[in-house]
């Protein structure tokens, strides 16, 4: 059971649904068939220190999970100031089959939230590929009172999608955020929001969007 003082393991799996299997699902042409690599090159933030996440790709390559050990913001008795907010930047050098790019075309963020009347959490976020401008971040407010798990969700349109540069490796940067503000709620009570579930195990699913680069013919 997650306390209010530190997190359980929270996971953000950048799957095409919250089951074991992907389904077939698409968001652009087909993924490629070859083999996808990904590495986290940096992490840095203060709810996910250095060594605290790690990165597994879907079998079909629809997808990919980062495994988070902690991630929780929390306000109000026994909390210090800068408990309140909690960021997490995650650098990932990916690498994909020759001839092909990809976009993230939808995010749907879950987590836990102990929210006292008055309190209110938010979750952003907010994603660039290095070199480029990060997107307008969207954000999700969450009222107390609350005792429950919470899920958000942040889609692009596909004609907005934002393209990895094809044939050069640069890394792609999910920037995310958490937020919790007990100043309307009792001061003898505790808020917290995490990116994490009352049993430790949770999704937030991250689809991807294929197209071939110009000139290449599967």
């Amino acid at each position: 059971m997650l306390s209010t003082l530190s997190a359980g393991a929270a996971v953000a799996s950048l799957l095409l649904t919250g089951s074991a299997s992907p389904t077939s699902a698409r968001f652009g042409e087909e993924p490629p068939d070859g083999k996808i690599t990904i590495t986290v090159a940096t992490v840095n933030g203060s709810g996910c220190r250095p060594g605290s996440a790690a990165v597994a790709v879907a079998p079909d390559n629809t997808a990919f999970t980062v495994t988070y050990s902690e991630y929780l913001a929390q306000a109000g008795k026994g909390s210090k100031p800068t408990d309140s907010r909690k960021n997490c930047q995650i650098a990932l050098s990916v690498h994909v089959p020759q001839g092909f790019t990809y976009a993230v075309a939808r995010a749907d963020y879950r987590g836990y939230a102990s929210l006292a009347a008055g309190a209110k959490g938010v979750e952003q976020a907010g994603y660039y590929f290095q070199g480029q401008q990060e997107t307008v971040r969207k954000s999700h407010t969450f009222t107390g009172p609350s005792e429950a798990n919470w899920q958000a969700s942040d889609e692009t349109d596909i004609d907005q999608l934002v393209y990895a540069p094809c044939g050069e490796e640069r890394y792609f940067n999910i920037n995310t955020e958490l937020r919790v503000d007990a100043s309307g709620a009792d001061p003898q009570s505790t808020s917290f929001m995490a990116m994490d579930s009352t049993d430790g195990s949770i999704n937030t699913l991250y689809h991807f969007a294929w197209k071939q680069c110009p000139g290449h013919r599967r």
